[in-house]
């Protein structure tokens, strides 16, 4: 006979540890302005040398060292600690793809003030916050064009790949939202052919210049100051980037935008949208869809959509074709939609 299955008896474990989990958000912080990550990169494996390094208390570091280790960013054997994988090329400031700097604007308080009403916006069904991040010029969108390019670059990178732009055709392409640029500027890296038009607020748009003339195409780097909603785009573009966008709307806005996008584009030409896009069930996998509760405490309506959602809005806007990219290793999907 099998087995039977024994269950698990009830425990208050995951009740302590969630309610709880503000505590890692605080210890990677403080790991991160510390310089431990890089401390331990450059050879300093002890406590008392990588405390000196980091000019805080021995006893401290190795307090917060050993909480790393139990949260998978250090690894430690006997009194040494050592780097993942991941902390080596995301959280060692040496590394091209360091992540540290991104919680300048992760855990700003304006990201995280929606969640302090969590309770009254799910009252609500959206954020009662009234200077939430869909309002004209809001400040905050400068700190995540600074902030987050680190974060951006991999997924940058592997869109380039997917729409071939290293086959240097000549392509007219249109960024809506840009913040940082670093999509459409990563295009016209590797398209010497590619001409850029991107539009944000005048204040977000100063990075993105920025950031375009660091990366040497600020020549084929237009700009379009003002909301994607109400500026006019132009005729006949190869491309549109719409990228993390979307998620900031209900379903009416963002067929009203995909419906402007639609227009602006040639015939054969492809909206390209970059999500966090949550399979149907809408609990997996975890980070995109965790992203709705992001969207319910931060925006009045916005949402992280299915692809099916994502299929409907590109069909009732007139886009012929429509495809589905995950995109590994992030957490990110693109969905194309043909004109």
């Amino acid at each position: 006979m099998p087995e039977a299955q024994v269950s698990a008896p009830p425990s208050p474990q995951l009740f302590f540890e969630t309610v709880t989990a503000f505590h890692k958000t605080e210890a990677l912080k403080a790991a991160i302005q510390l310089e431990i990550f890089t401390a331990i990169g450059e050879g300093n494996q002890a406590a008392a040398t990588i405390a000196k390094r980091c000019r805080a208390s021995e006893r401290g570091i190795r307090i917060l060292c050993d909480a790393l280790v139990i949260m998978g960013f250090l690894n430690k054997k006997g009194t040494s600690y050592s780097l993942t994988q991941d902390s080596a090329l995301f959280l060692d400031q040496r590394s091209p793809a360091y992540l540290g700097g991104s919680i300048r604007f992760l855990l700003s308080p304006q990201s995280l003030e929606g969640f302090r009403e969590l309770t009254a916006a799910v009252r609500k069904g959206g954020t009662v916050i009234d200077h939430d991040s869909t309002k004209p010029e809001h400040p905050m969108w400068v700190d995540f064009a600074r902030a987050m390019v680190p974060l951006m670059k991999m997924p940058a990178d592997l869109i380039a790949k997917l729409l071939k732009a290293d086959d240097g055709k000549e392509w007219k392409v249109l960024g809506l939202a840009v913040g940082h640029g670093l999509f459409e500027i990563t295009l016209a890296k590797h398209n010497p052919n590619a001409e850029v038009w991107a539009v944000d607020w005048p204040n977000v748009l100063a990075v993105a210049q920025e950031n375009a003339a660091a990366a040497g195409v600020s020549g084929r780097y237009h700009t379009i100051p003002g909301s994607a909603f109400d500026v006019e785009y132009g005729k006949d573009f190869d491309l549109v980037m719409i990228t993390n966008f979307l998620h900031h709307f209900d379903v009416p806005t963002c067929e009203k935008l995909l419906a402007k996008v639609h227009a602006a584009l040639k015939p054969g030409g492809r909206a390209v949208i970059l999500e966090f896009v949550p399979n149907e069930d809408r609990v997996s996998p975890p980070v995109p869809a965790h992203f709705s509760l992001t969207m319910l405490a931060g925006t009045p309506a916005g949402d992280a959509y299915t692809f099916a959602e994502h299929q409907r809005m590109l069909r009732n806007t007139g886009y012929s074709s429509i495809e589905n990219h995950p995109l590994p290793p992030t957490f990110f999907n693109v969905v194309v939609g043909k004109k």
